[in-house]
């Protein structure tokens, strides 16, 4: 018997209204998709194709206008607001273009901030932080605040803050469009690692065809529709 998916999207579409009454904007039409665990999918498409918008929806931070998105067999779209947050903070973790990092606070804290809302921030989920950071090369850096660091070093920390709660998916939203190529291979060949050594499922929505080829599939969003690249 074969093992269930990790994810599974069936029929999903997205529409918007009109914002001058007319008909209206079809984004996501008819999306299929199942990602088992520990793979690594890649999603790419020109601007304004919908790919921002399908990750919103793995990550329940939208809801689809039809269709359905399972976790682990959970139908997400039937789940309230307090539950999605729970599920979010506990199985999701996100990865943006611009890290997001809190200014005033330093590295450590930096990620430990998605451990407060379940109270894990104890001993051992600083000892997590400790460990990704030393596993990413920012042993030296606890302390930093975001404005002392790097590019390229600011989105090391938004990946392990990602990891901290040992998500079952992160979705990665252009991890490496504000790094140079330098800064953004070696953050692409780190995914990969992390991705075996954490035994994570990597959803990655980029415009670096270099990046998409690494990663386990390939898709592209055309006309609203899901597409595997050969």
């Amino acid at each position: 018997m074969s093992e269930s998916p990790l994810l599974r999207l069936q029929d999903v579409e997205m529409e918007y209204a009109s914002t001058e009454g007319g008909e209206k904007l079809s984004v996501l039409r008819g999306v299929n998709l199942e990602i088992s665990s520990a793979e690594t999918i890649s999603i790419v498409g020109p601007s304004g194709s919908g790919k921002s918008t399908l990750l919103n929806i793995i990550g329940t931070l939208d809801m689809p206008s039809k269709g359905s998105v399972e976790l682990e067999g959970q139908d997400l779209t039937n789940l309230g607001d307090e539950d999605l947050a729970t599920l979010r903070n506990e199985k999701i973790g996100f990865i943006f273009q611009s890290h997001h990092l809190l200014p005033q606070c330093t590295v450590l804290e930096n990620v430990l901030v998605p451990t407060i809302p379940s109270g894990k921030n104890d001993e051992a989920a600083v000892k997590r932080a400790r460990r990704l950071l030393e596993r990413v090369g920012l042993q030296e850096r606890l302390h930093h605040r975001p404005g002392q660091l790097s590019g390229g070093e600011r989105q090391r920390v938004a990946v392990v803050r990602a990891l901290i709660n040992a998500p079952r998916l992160v979705l990665a939203d252009e991890p490496t469009g504000a790094l140079d190529r330098s800064s953004a291979e070696n953050l692409g060949a780190l995914l990969l690692e992390l991705n075996k050594e954490e035994n994570v499922t990597f959803i990655v929505v980029t415009h670096s065809l270099e990046l998409a080829k690494k990663m386990g599939r390939a898709y592209e969003l055309i006309d609203g529709k899901l597409v595997e690249s050969k």
